[in-house]
Protein backbone atom coordinates (compact mmCIF):
# COMPACT_ATOMS: atom_id res chain seq x y z
CA UNK A 1 0.00 0.00 0.00
CA UNK A 2 2.94 2.72 -0.91
CA UNK A 3 2.01 5.97 -2.19
CA UNK A 4 -0.93 6.15 -0.14
CA UNK A 5 -2.95 8.27 1.85
CA UNK A 6 -4.58 6.81 4.82
CA UNK A 7 -7.60 8.93 7.20
CA UNK A 8 -6.06 7.25 10.77
CA UNK A 9 -8.98 9.84 12.61
CA UNK A 10 -11.85 7.60 10.79
CA UNK A 11 -10.24 5.03 11.18
CA UNK A 12 -7.37 3.91 13.28
CA UNK A 13 -7.83 0.88 13.47
CA UNK A 14 -7.24 0.39 10.09
CA UNK A 15 -4.19 2.86 9.86
CA UNK A 16 -2.64 0.38 12.75
CA UNK A 17 -3.48 -2.44 10.51
CA UNK A 18 -2.12 -1.09 6.99
CA UNK A 19 1.18 0.54 8.62
CA UNK A 20 2.17 -2.58 10.59
CA UNK A 21 1.90 -4.18 7.30
CA UNK A 22 4.31 -1.42 5.82
CA UNK A 23 6.38 -1.68 8.29
CA UNK A 24 6.56 -6.01 8.75
CA UNK A 25 7.16 -5.46 4.78
CA UNK A 26 10.56 -3.12 5.08
CA UNK A 27 9.00 -0.25 4.30
CA UNK A 28 8.58 3.33 6.06
CA UNK A 29 5.49 4.94 7.24
CA UNK A 30 4.65 8.85 7.57
CA UNK A 31 2.56 8.93 10.61
CA UNK A 32 1.37 11.78 13.19
CA UNK A 33 3.02 12.17 16.93
CA UNK A 34 1.97 14.24 19.35
CA UNK A 35 4.59 17.15 17.84
CA UNK A 36 4.88 16.59 14.31
CA UNK A 37 4.87 14.44 11.75
CA UNK A 38 7.31 11.58 11.97
CA UNK A 39 8.86 8.99 9.35
CA UNK A 40 9.51 5.45 10.93
CA UNK A 41 10.82 2.14 10.13
CA UNK A 42 10.92 -1.12 12.20
CA UNK A 43 14.58 -0.95 13.88
CA UNK A 44 15.53 -4.02 13.17
CA UNK A 45 15.58 -3.84 9.76
CA UNK A 46 18.57 -2.03 9.12
CA UNK A 47 18.14 -1.90 5.22
CA UNK A 48 14.98 -0.05 6.05
CA UNK A 49 16.38 2.18 8.70
CA UNK A 50 19.00 3.19 6.34
CA UNK A 51 16.26 4.27 3.54
CA UNK A 52 14.96 6.76 6.40
CA UNK A 53 18.77 8.36 6.39
CA UNK A 54 18.51 8.52 2.30
CA UNK A 55 15.17 9.84 2.33
CA UNK A 56 15.79 12.66 4.60
CA UNK A 57 19.22 13.39 3.33
CA UNK A 58 19.90 12.71 7.40
CA UNK A 59 23.62 13.11 8.80
CA UNK A 60 25.06 9.69 8.96
CA UNK A 61 26.28 10.76 12.56
CA UNK A 62 23.41 11.18 14.10
CA UNK A 63 21.17 8.40 14.72
CA UNK A 64 17.65 8.38 14.77
CA UNK A 65 14.91 7.82 17.33
CA UNK A 66 13.11 5.28 18.72
CA UNK A 67 9.11 5.48 19.44
CA UNK A 68 7.77 3.13 22.13
CA UNK A 69 4.04 1.70 23.35
CA UNK A 70 4.37 2.39 26.95
CA UNK A 71 7.69 2.35 29.89
CA UNK A 72 7.60 -1.15 29.33
CA UNK A 73 9.10 -0.96 26.00
CA UNK A 74 11.15 1.35 26.86
CA UNK A 75 13.06 -0.54 29.39
CA UNK A 76 13.98 -3.11 27.73
CA UNK A 77 16.00 -1.42 25.25
CA UNK A 78 17.88 0.99 28.22
CA UNK A 79 20.72 0.03 30.38
CA UNK A 80 18.88 2.62 32.85
CA UNK A 81 16.20 3.46 35.61
CA UNK A 82 13.97 5.16 33.84
CA UNK A 83 11.16 5.60 36.88
CA UNK A 84 11.99 8.92 37.25
CA UNK A 85 9.95 9.44 34.18
CA UNK A 86 6.79 8.46 35.09
CA UNK A 87 5.38 11.99 35.31
CA UNK A 88 6.77 12.90 31.79
CA UNK A 89 5.17 9.99 29.77
CA UNK A 90 3.85 9.96 27.88
CA UNK A 91 4.84 13.16 26.34
CA UNK A 92 7.42 15.40 24.16
CA UNK A 93 10.11 14.14 26.17
CA UNK A 94 13.18 12.01 24.44
CA UNK A 95 16.15 10.44 26.76
CA UNK A 96 19.16 9.21 25.75
CA UNK A 97 20.26 6.48 27.53
CA UNK A 98 22.70 3.11 27.44
CA UNK A 99 20.83 0.59 25.49
CA UNK A 100 20.67 -2.76 26.58
CA UNK A 101 23.56 -5.36 25.74
CA UNK A 102 20.75 -7.82 23.93
CA UNK A 103 18.66 -5.00 22.21
CA UNK A 104 19.09 -5.20 18.47
CA UNK A 105 18.89 -1.83 17.03
CA UNK A 106 20.06 -0.55 13.93
CA UNK A 107 19.79 3.54 14.28
CA UNK A 108 21.95 4.75 11.96
CA UNK A 109 25.66 4.17 10.06
CA UNK A 110 27.11 5.39 13.31
CA UNK A 111 24.74 4.48 16.17
CA UNK A 112 26.36 1.34 16.93
CA UNK A 113 29.53 2.87 18.42
CA UNK A 114 27.77 5.00 20.54
CA UNK A 115 26.01 2.18 22.91
CA UNK A 116 23.01 4.81 23.27
CA UNK A 117 19.46 4.86 22.58
CA UNK A 118 16.96 8.01 22.70
CA UNK A 119 13.71 6.96 23.46
CA UNK A 120 10.39 8.59 23.54
CA UNK A 121 6.96 7.49 24.70
CA UNK A 122 4.57 9.72 22.52
CA UNK A 123 1.09 11.36 23.89
CA UNK A 124 -0.38 9.75 21.20
CA UNK A 125 -2.85 6.89 20.97
CA UNK A 126 -2.33 5.67 17.50
CA UNK A 127 1.79 5.80 17.38
CA UNK A 128 1.27 4.04 20.28
CA UNK A 129 -0.82 1.18 19.57
CA UNK A 130 1.15 0.91 16.41
CA UNK A 131 4.56 0.36 18.66
CA UNK A 132 2.05 -2.28 20.74
CA UNK A 133 1.41 -4.10 17.49
CA UNK A 134 4.51 -4.14 15.86
CA UNK A 135 7.73 -3.37 18.52
CA UNK A 136 9.46 0.01 18.84
CA UNK A 137 9.74 2.24 16.17
CA UNK A 138 12.92 3.67 14.70
CA UNK A 139 11.26 7.43 13.74
CA UNK A 140 12.73 10.33 12.83
CA UNK A 141 10.65 13.87 11.56
CA UNK A 142 9.01 13.65 8.30
CA UNK A 143 11.53 16.31 6.24
CA UNK A 144 14.41 16.88 4.52
CA UNK A 145 17.04 17.36 6.81
CA UNK A 146 18.12 21.09 7.62
CA UNK A 147 14.03 22.19 6.20
CA UNK A 148 10.90 22.56 8.32
CA UNK A 149 8.84 19.59 9.32
CA UNK A 150 5.60 20.20 7.47
CA UNK A 151 2.16 20.31 9.19
CA UNK A 152 0.45 17.68 7.07
CA UNK A 153 0.28 14.36 6.44
CA UNK A 154 0.56 14.55 2.61
CA UNK A 155 3.16 17.41 2.49
CA UNK A 156 5.38 14.97 4.69
CA UNK A 157 4.87 12.00 2.51
CA UNK A 158 5.72 14.31 -0.90
CA UNK A 159 8.72 15.92 0.51
CA UNK A 160 10.01 12.02 1.19
CA UNK A 161 9.21 11.33 -2.36
CA UNK A 162 5.69 10.45 -2.06
CA UNK A 163 6.22 6.67 -2.42
CA UNK A 164 4.92 5.48 1.26
CA UNK A 165 1.74 5.04 3.09
CA UNK A 166 1.18 8.48 5.36
CA UNK A 167 -1.00 8.16 8.34
CA UNK A 168 -3.32 11.54 8.12
CA UNK A 169 -4.00 12.55 11.70
CA UNK A 170 -4.77 16.05 11.34
CA UNK A 171 -2.10 18.90 11.14
CA UNK A 172 0.80 18.41 13.44
CA UNK A 173 2.90 21.59 13.82
CA UNK A 174 3.64 21.19 17.75
CA UNK A 175 7.42 22.43 18.85
CA UNK A 176 9.64 19.05 18.89
CA UNK A 177 10.05 17.14 21.57
CA UNK A 178 12.79 18.23 24.00
CA UNK A 179 16.15 16.12 24.16
CA UNK A 180 17.71 15.28 27.63
CA UNK A 181 20.68 13.05 28.36
CA UNK A 182 19.90 10.36 31.06
CA UNK A 183 23.73 9.10 30.61
CA UNK A 184 24.84 11.92 32.86
CA UNK A 185 24.20 12.81 36.10
CA UNK A 186 22.40 15.50 36.61
CA UNK A 187 21.14 15.24 32.95
CA UNK A 188 21.81 17.34 30.14
CA UNK A 189 19.15 19.12 27.98
CA UNK A 190 20.35 18.16 24.47
CA UNK A 191 17.32 19.99 22.77
CA UNK A 192 14.83 22.55 24.72
CA UNK A 193 11.46 21.74 22.56
CA UNK A 194 8.14 21.41 24.18
CA UNK A 195 8.74 21.05 28.00
CA UNK A 196 11.81 23.50 29.37
CA UNK A 197 14.49 23.09 32.59
CA UNK A 198 11.51 23.90 35.46
CA UNK A 199 9.11 21.66 33.79
CA UNK A 200 11.75 18.87 33.91
CA UNK A 201 12.88 19.41 37.11
CA UNK A 202 9.15 20.18 38.39
CA UNK A 203 8.42 16.18 37.20
CA UNK A 204 11.53 15.36 39.29
CA UNK A 205 14.22 14.82 37.09
CA UNK A 206 17.83 16.07 38.05
CA UNK A 207 18.11 18.31 35.38
CA UNK A 208 21.63 20.87 34.98
CA UNK A 209 20.80 24.57 34.73
CA UNK A 210 21.38 25.80 31.45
Amino acid sequence: MTGHLLDAVADPVGAVAAAAAELRAGRHVVLPTDTVYGVAALPHDADAVAGLFDRKGRDAAKSVAVLVADPAQARALADADLDALAGLWPGPLTVVVRRAADAVLHLGPEAEALGTVGLRCPDHDLVRALAAEVGPLATTSANRSGEPSPPTAAEAAAVLGGDLLALDGGPCDGTPSTVVDLTVSPAVVLREGALDVAALSTAGLDVAPR
